[in-house]
């Protein structure tokens, strides 16, 4: 296993930069998610990391040694695609013997360990057949037997479960992070699923055209995050956020459509009469409340969505809609005017660019 550094790392084509001046330290055995959307840089950087594109400008480092310019095969990475690029006309043993071949390695040796890292991933009974004789599951688990048949010194993942149905999704999930673990090679995973990211990685860093937004522990970045982007780009359903405006009294109190919250006094020194705001609120973080309760949002009934241990109620606040998610297996009973009442201390504030108030 191995450190990976980027200093200061872009990418162009042509006019388009596709990932600006990226900074990161990754140690040995851990396991990143670059998280974010389509078009946000995330795929490119892994490229740049295996050596499948080159820098316009920065430097790439690998336990300590520049690879900037190395070629794939001289970087000891192994990848794992969304589509798992196995050869349709190869056996799994071949697909899996594949970068053993490339290496020089005679046939009974690569076989050998082709049938070795097989077993290890309870596939080693389909490696006479072909990819297109067996599932989605099992393709992909060939996959990861490919990157891992020749121990490499970082795993990197480009949406390996993006193809799988949502069941074979959370098993995979569950078995590459307990793979990554049990093998300790440094993993970095591209994903747009934020709850993938959240389940599988130790550090998430969370990319917007080009740039790392936030990079920190899952549960750092979901409970503080630095801009209205990454507090709507993760959780499911996002943070609810509504425009307000600053009125200091006793306590500072923000008033937007459809509330009027007076805030603990500890804000008073971060905040400014007139200053307009954004409240950030998670949907766990709400409760049902009074209709007279002023302390509340409110707005009319949009839907009600029981699924099993918990529901979602949202509500149609102006030209918003914000949603709560309420824990216990019994549906609410709600009509008409309904009010959500936040937990005080679990507010977030942003400034009208979108930065966190801290």
């Amino acid at each position: 296993m191995a450190t990976v550094t980027f200093e200061k790392v872009s990418k162009k084509f042509g006019s388009f930069t596709a990932v600006n001046d990226v900074s990161f330290d990754i140690p040995e055995g851990a396991f990143v998610c670059l998280l974010g959307p389509s078009g946000c840089g995330k795929t490119t950087t892994l490229r740049m990391i295996a050596g499948l594109e080159n820098p316009t400008s920065g430097t790439i480092r690998m336990g300590g040694r520049d690879v900037t310019r190395e070629a794939p095969r001289q970087r000891d990475v192994g990848m794992v695609f969304q589509d798992y690029a196995l050869y349709p006309h190869m056996t799994l043993s071949e697909n899996i013997a594949y970068p053993l071949k490339v290496r020089g390695q005679d046939k009974a040796s690569r076989s050998e360990r082709a049938k070795e890292v097989a077993e290890r991933l309870q596939i080693g009974h389909l490696l006479e057949r072909r990819p297109a004789e067996i599932s989605g599951g099992q393709q992909q688990r060939s996959s990861v037997a490919r990157a891992l048949v020749h121990t490499p010194q970082v795993f990197l993942f480009d949406e390996p479960l993006s193809n799988l149905d949502a069941k074979l999704r959370l098993e995979a999930r569950s078995f590459i992070k307990h793979l990554q673990k049990e093998v300790g090679v440094t993993a970095i995973y591209v994903t747009h699923d934020q709850s993938e990211a959240m389940a599988l990685a130790d550090t998430i860093a969370v990319m917007d055209k080009g740039e790392i937004v936030q990079m920190g522990p899952p549960l750092e970045v979901y409970r503080q995050p630095a801009t209205t982007f990454v507090a709507n780009f993760l959780g499911s359903p996002p943070m609810n956020l509504l425009a307000a405006v600053v009125e200091m009294e006793a306590s500072p109190v923000i008033t937007g459509e459809g509330f009027r919250l007076t805030l603990p006094k500890a804000w008073s020194k971060r905040l400014e009469a007139g200053q307009k705001v954004q409240l950030g609120v998670r949907p766990e973080h709400m409760l049902i409340a009074d209709n007279s309760d002023s302390n509340a949002i409110h707005g009319s009934l949009y839907a009600v969505e029981p699924l099993g241990p918990e529901s979602l109620v949202t509500l149609q606040v102006g030209d918003r809609l914000v949603t709560a998610r309420l824990f216990g297996d019994e549906e609410p009973q709600l009509s008409g005017e309904v009010a959500l009442r936040p937990d005080p201390d679990q507010l977030h504030l942003f400034r009208d660019s979108g930065e966190l108030i801290r």
